[in-house]
């Protein structure tokens, strides 16, 4: 068998001459018996593979003198993924990226599609070969291994979902973010404090949920079930739990809201029910993006650092991208309480 070429895999030969079949991640996953991942895994020499597992690969590693690309092949590009672009987040978060791969002379593009659109799509951005991909919120098993297969470094921005331990991620500190929030109306003297938190199967709506009951259990208040409602990320579905919440025979004095847009649809729900922020009812959001600050009143809400966030996975895509190892696998960037208008003591 020939050696490996410096510009592409191996070749495998099957004793007769034949190179038709290049000796890949995949096809050595193949011959092993094991998933890409795990292959990955012994390559780049991470924990997590069994003595025997990793003893079998190497072998075969050896046997077809399989040589890591490098990186050959792929274009200067940082591509950035959406499953969904949701207009003033979404901004923060390609401007970090744009900041860090402008300096680092890379291109950036900007994907979106969601997880269950067409299989074209996804191996759309494989074929491109970029030199790394960004997914935010969630990238899919599938999706890893083609990308670990083809040599693509990835880094995930804000998972919604847990991960195995190996895939590289930048977060925020959700659940201290979810108790800072709910102490500062405790500590205004807040004793029914409603939480309107995001889908149930979100990472982050979970830790900031987290956070909420944490603070009440800190403040020795009871968490009342009915104050804890469930609702999408958005002004619409905000403004309708509000209006739920609001409607109870004892409603709330403050509101959490498990990001701004929900918090902003609270604002509608007050107004409708005729009571005044933050005389009559306090709310606070997460996210601090830049439109609330200049809402009527000002909202006092968790800042989540996403221009850092994705500045940092950026880094940490362009260093995979160079075939050097990351200083760390997963970076959880610290979020901060931001104090407006939006908040005050109840009325005694």
């Amino acid at each position: 068998m020939a050696d490996h070429a410096a510009d592409g895999p191996a070749a495998h030969t099957n004793g007769q001459g034949d190179t038709s079949r290049p000796v890949t991640i995949a096809y050595i996953a193949e011959s092993a018996g094991v998933s890409v991942p795990t292959v990955s895994k012994v390559i780049n020499g991470k924990a997590g593979v069994s003595a025997d597992t990793r003893a079998r690969v190497e072998e075969l590693v050896n046997r077809y003198r399989y040589r890591k690309p490098a990186g050959a092949g792929r274009s200067n590009v940082v591509e950035l993924v959406f499953r969904e672009l949701k207009d003033m987040w979404a901004v923060e978060i390609i401007r970090g990226v744009e900041q860090v791969a402008r300096r680092h002379r890379a291109g950036l593009m900007v994907s979106r599609f969601g997880l269950h659109d067409a299989t074209p799509t996804w191996e759309d951005t494989v074929s491109r070969r970029p030199n790394c991909v960004l997914s935010v919120a969630q990238l899919s098993e599938t999706e890893r291994e083609q990308l670990t297969a083809k040599g693509i470094p990835f880094v995930v921005v804000d998972p919604i979902t847990e991960l195995p331990d190996d895939v590289p991620f930048v977060g925020a500190t959700n659940w201290s973010g979810g108790r800072a929030a709910t102490r500062h109306l405790t500590q205004l003297g807040h004793r029914r404090i409603a939480m309107i938190s995001g889908p149930e199967d979100q990472l982050c709506c979970c830790a900031r949920l987290d956070g909420y009951r944490s603070a009440m259990q800190a403040a020795r208040l009871p968490v009342d079930p009915e104050l804890v409602v469930h609702a999408q990320l958005t002004r619409e579905d905000g403004c309708v739990a509000g209006r739920s919440l609001l409607a109870l025979p004892e409603p709330p004095t403050a509101i959490f809201a498990a990001n701004d847009l929900q918090a902003l649809g609270v604002y509608q729900a007050a107004r409708e029910a005729g009571l005044r922020v933050p005389d009559d009812l306090s709310v606070v959001g997460f996210d601090d993006l830049p439109v609330v600050a200049w809402v009527d009143p000002p909202l006092t809400t968790v800042h989540q650092p996403l221009t850092e966030m994705a500045a940092a996975a950026t880094e940490l895509a362009l260093t995979l991208g160079r075939g050097e190892a990351a200083p760390q696998v997963g970076l959880e960037i610290a979020t901060t309480l931001t104090v407006r208008a939006s908040t005050a003591p109840p009325k005694r």
